[in-house]
C-alpha cells in the first residue's frame, strides 16, 4: 500500500490567518499578478502556500501600507518575477516610492505637532482653572 504525503505548506485559510489578510484579497493577489510565482495546488485544486509565498505577501502588504499604489506594486512583482537584470529598475521604483512615503511622514508628523499643541493648549487652561 502506497501512503502519499499531503503537500507541504498552508491552505488558504491558514495563509489568511498568518498574513491577517482576508482570503478574498489572497485570491485577488494571485488573479491580479501581484504573486512573485503562481501559488501551487493540491491535486483537488486547492491553494498551498509556502513560506516564500507568504513573505511575498507581505512585502506587497508592505508596499500597499505604505501606498504603493497598485498599478506599482504589479510592475515591482512583474520585475521581480523575471529574475536577475532588473535590479536598477527595481531599486528605482522602491527609491521613488520611499521618497513618497518619507513626504508622506513629514506632513503627517507636521500635522501631530499642531494636535500636540493644542493638546498643550487645554491642558494649560484646565491647570489654570483647577489652580
Amino acid at each position: 500500500m502506497t501512503v502519499i504525503a499531503p503537500p507541504q505548506g498552508l491552505t488558504i485559510a491558514e495563509a489568511s490567518e498568518r498574513t491577517g489578510l482576508t482570503t478574498h484579497t489572497l485570491r485577488y493577489y494571485e488573479r491580479d499578478g501581484l504573486m512573485l510565482r503562481s501559488v501551487g495546488r493540491t491535486s483537488s485544486g486547492h491553494r498551498v502556500y509556502t513560506e516564500r509565498d507568504l513573505t511575498w505577501v507581505r512585502m506587497l502588504t508592505r508596499l500597499r501600507a505604505t501606498g504603493m499604489p497598485i498599478r506599482e506594486v504589479k510592475a515591482y512583482a512583474a520585475l521581480c518575477r523575471s529574475g536577475d537584470g532588473n535590479e536598477t529598475e527595481r531599486l528605482a521604483l522602491l527609491q521613488n516610492h520611499r521618497a513618497r512615503v518619507l513626504s508622506q511622514l513629514a506632513e503627517v508628523t507636521e500635522h501631530l505637532g499642531a494636535i500636540d499643541n493644542k493638546i498643550g493648549i487645554y491642558q494649560s487652561a484646565l491647570e489654570r482653572a483647577d489652580a
